[in-house]
């Protein structure tokens, strides 16, 4: 087997967990290409360096999984280097609440000896992709999560208005606009008040932040659909943020928002469902006295 491994630079009280890891799959012949950045932070901080194949330098590595360790940040960074190879993610959690990065540092030996036994699920989660007729886009055109367009720090609420498939849905008066994944229903969404969306749901989330009009309320649609948003302001610029990626864009920009031709796979365990994460992440059901 073939894995490609990613995680962030803020493992130190992890190093044993992460040793038991790369010991496993050396002694299970794994093939083991890392991400050059953190295979050289782990050889600063680990007493044995880990022992692997290849350096993973460009996009131009291939794995039959990869391995994202640290919280959801990195899972999504490690989407963005899987981008359309569709090649299924496991992350190990090493962050905090961990939606996306479900398995435990602690679990790592049980969980591993399951995934090299291919005893583990894989679930679909579609992307989003952006575009823009008025625009070049820097950054990563695709997210897991949700796309936001924000007012600049500094400027007053911004106009945005919004049509679905060519028809006029709203004007938005607002601080923002996110269009959000199912998987991206319990990030940035959840805390402006939209709903929670099952994963497998073929839905986008709309929702304002800090809407002008108290009538102005999340609006689930189709992931068929085609959101085209226009966003006029005071000042001359406002902000695009995808997964947490940004770009300044001017005022009078267009944005169209539809789903993007490939997904992000992501491994669970056989027994993994998704009341679970509601029940073990947001405590629902949970007597907390």
């Amino acid at each position: 087997m073939r894995i490609a491994v990613f995680g962030n630079k803020h493992q130190e009280a992890h190093i044993k967990e992460l040793s038991t890891l790369f010991d496993l799959l050396s002694r299970h012949n794994v093939w083991v290409e890392m991400e050059e950045s953190f295979y050289r932070y782990l050889c600063s901080v680990m007493d044995t360096p880990p022992e692997i194949n290849d350096l993973i330098t460009d996009d131009s590595f291939n794995a039959a999984i990869a391995l994202s360790i640290g919280g959801d940040g990195t899972f999504l960074r490690t989407a963005q280097r899987v981008g359309d190879k569709e090649i299924p993610i496991l992350g190990i959690n090493t962050g905090h609440l961990g939606y996306l990065a479900d398995v435990k540092v602690d679990e790592i030996n049980h969980k591993l000896q399951n995934l090299l036994e291919g005893k583990y699920n894989v679930e679909p989660r579609t992307m989003i992709a952006v575009t823009s007729p008025d625009a070049p886009l820097e950054i990563w055109q695709y997210a897991l999560n949700e796309v936001a367009i924000l007012k600049e720090d500094t400027s007053s609420m911004i106009e945005m208005e919004a049509t679905i498939d060519k028809s006029r849905l709203a004007t938005y008066l607002a601080d923002g606009l996110i269009i959000s994944t199912p998987t991206g229903s319990t990030g940035y969404n959840l805390s402006v008040g939209g709903p929670i969306v099952a994963p497998s749901a073929p839905v986008w989330v709309i929702s304002p932040v800090a809407a002008h009009s108290l009538t102005m309320r999340p609006l689930i649609v189709s992931d068929d659909s085609v959101i085209s948003v226009t966003t006029r302001s005071r000042t001359e610029t406002y902000r695009i943020s995808l997964d947490g990626r940004s770009q300044i864009l001017p005022v009078g920009t267009t944005v169209e928002i539809h789903r993007a031709p490939f997904v992000t796979r992501v491994i669970q365990r056989l027994d993994h469902q998704f009341t679970d994460t509601l029940r073990s992440k947001l405590l629902w059901g949970i007597d907390k006295r």
